[in-house]
């Protein structure tokens, strides 16, 4: 959901400060670009320089930056043309009344002022500060500016006294926040589960059959859907990828047994399934304990049919939106077709090994998508990031059809 936001992190004078450094890592983490802006007396409760390096931006302090002899200004404009979003946390009493106000005597509320973007603002006070009629005056007043409050926790409070005015922990401020962006978008509350990359059927515990598939296009449909709002099981067989992103949860397995049993574990609750890994067809019969050697002669190798997971997620869905991927190299058209009748699915993404730039192991893909009506929309070559974009479109028009 902040995987490449600007984001203004405010932070003003109150001992909750200290909370501002959590803050900072999360939104890292969240993949989010930091500029932070402090008051003069929030750098008595946190020290600019701890923020400056978790954020790896330099932290702002004033108007005016003299260094070396030389002035530079910090242009409050364009700080909040930057952000696409801005947090104020902690907002002290002093704070809130000043931009319910409007009063602009520092660089934070000038930058304030100039924020076209959703500001988020954090309470933190003292109890009976928090309960003062001006305060409730303060916060009314804001909210019916647009901006919107991360209610403040009870709690033990720095005077001693325990009740409300604690600031939001950093992880709520952070899941207020996505939760807050996720409203309205076109998979917010949708569950969904994808399969991704290729699997590994073990000939013996060094050797095993598998194919070149990187997982890469279903990496990218799991980063997609999670921007979109949805919340994703992305299943995984071996690959090099990884995400970070709190709206994925990433299994791994190796083998199509594994992966056919993480399927079934948690397809029952989405509402959207995508079967995009490479999934091995056969596998030994036999599996050696020891390495095998080498010996005279050729060697034979006994295989098995794997469990076909798409046709199973087929058979049991219910109310799932179920998309499978056939790669092909001929009749390409007619077998994807076939496919999407015999196993059940509400669509197929067609891909041909004769196309170049398509298949595995690339960063491009030219797809086709076809769905259970016989509906058919053929796609340029592109970055395997726009094919996602391309399928979610697809899927999300069909999804309330």
């Amino acid at each position: 959901m902040l995987s490449g936001k600007n984001i203004l992190l405010g932070v003003t004078g109150g001992i909750a400060a200290y909370k501002t450094t959590f803050l900072v890592r999360l939104l890292i983490k969240a993949g989010a670009q930091v500029k932070v802006i402090m008051t003069q007396s929030a750098g008595s409760f946190v020290s600019p320089l701890t923020l400056s390096t978790l954020s790896k931006n330099p932290v702002l302090l004033d108007f005016i930056n003299e260094e070396d002899g030389s002035l530079s200004w910090n242009n409050h404009v364009e700080l909040g043309l930057w952000a696409d979003l801005m947090i104020i946390a902690p907002a002290t009493a002093n704070t809130q009344s000043k931009m319910s106000q409007g009063t602009c005597d520092n660089l934070l509320l000038a930058t304030y002022l100039s924020a076209k973007c959703p500001v988020y603002f954090a309470p933190a006070m003292d109890l009976d500060m928090y309960k003062h009629p001006s305060t409730a005056a303060s916060l009314e007043k804001l909210l019916s500016f647009g901006n919107k409050m991360i209610p403040a926790e009870s709690g033990e409070l720095a005077s001693g006294l325990h009740g409300e005015g604690r600031m939001a922990e950093p992880e709520n401020i952070l899941a207020f926040v996505q939760n807050d962006l996720s409203k309205g978008l076109p998979l917010s509350g949708k569950k969904v589960l994808i399969t991704a990359g290729p699997t590994h059927e073990p000939l013996d515990p060094v050797r095993f059959l598998g194919n070149r598939s990187s997982g890469t296009m279903g990496f990218e449909l799991a980063k997609k859907a999670a921007s979109l709002g949805a919340k994703v099981v992305l299943v995984s067989g071996p690959t090099s990828l990884t995400v970070e992103h709190e709206s994925i949860m990433v299994v791994r397995v190796t083998s199509a047994q594994e992966m056919y049993d993480a399927c079934h574990k948690h397809f029952d609750q989405m509402d959207v399934a995508i079967a995009a890994a490479a999934v091995a067809d056969y596998r030994p019969k036999h599996v050696a304990t020891e390495k095998m050697k080498k010996k005279e002669g050729d060697l034979q190798i006994e295989l098995e049919r794997n469990p076909d997971i798409l046709l199973s997620l087929g058979e049991k869905k219910k109310t799932q939106f179920l998309v499978g991927f056939a790669l092909e190299t001929e009749n390409e058209m007619e077998n994807a077709q076939g496919k999407l009748q015999r196993k059940n699915l509400d669509a197929i993404v067609l891909n041909s090994l004769k196309d170049q730039g398509a298949g595995f192991g690339g960063n491009t893909n030219k797809i086709t998508f076809i769905d259970k009506n016989s509906q058919i929309k053929t796609f340029a070559l592109k970055t395997k990031p726009e094919v996602a974009s391309d399928i979610w479109e697809e899927i999300i028009t069909r999804l309330d059809a």
